[in-house]
């Protein structure tokens, strides 16, 4: 002979299953914003510093500020980001580009330098 059943506790797994689904979900989520927001990172790293060695070329060939700002703002943007600021008087570039991470809806805004040692060639 089988014994009832009690139907107090019919679905109780079901929700069990349903709870730890929706917090692995949530950690899934939490996870990949994280990995777009390092990738936007390294991205406007990458930016930066090839943006701040292509005006620091442009000031070592003698072309002169004007010059390595635009020189910067293209490099930039062939990688991808935006030049905001680019301090391009004397030997020492300073720029700071920024990336937009739609993944996240942040910007990532980087600074780097780059700076002439030795002679600079004259402009022609």
């Amino acid at each position: 002979m089988m014994a009832p059943r009690s139907t107090g506790e019919r679905g109780g797994a079901t929700i069990a299953v349903l709870a730890v689904f929706v917090v692995g979900m949530l950690l899934v989520l939490g996870a990949a914003r994280v990995g777009a927001a390092l990738v936007a990172r390294a991205r406007a790293q990458t930016a930066a510093d090839a943006a701040a060695l292509a005006a620091a070329d442009a000031l070592a060939l003698g072309r002169g500020p004007d010059a390595a700002r635009t020189d910067a703002a293209d490099t930039a943007a062939d990688n991808g980001a935006k030049l905001v600021r680019c301090d391009c008087a004397g030997p020492r570039v300073t720029v700071t580009v920024e990336v937009v991470a739609p993944a996240i809806g942040r910007i990532a805004r980087i600074d780097a330098s780059a700076e002439v040692d030795g002679p600079v060639i004259p402009a022609p």
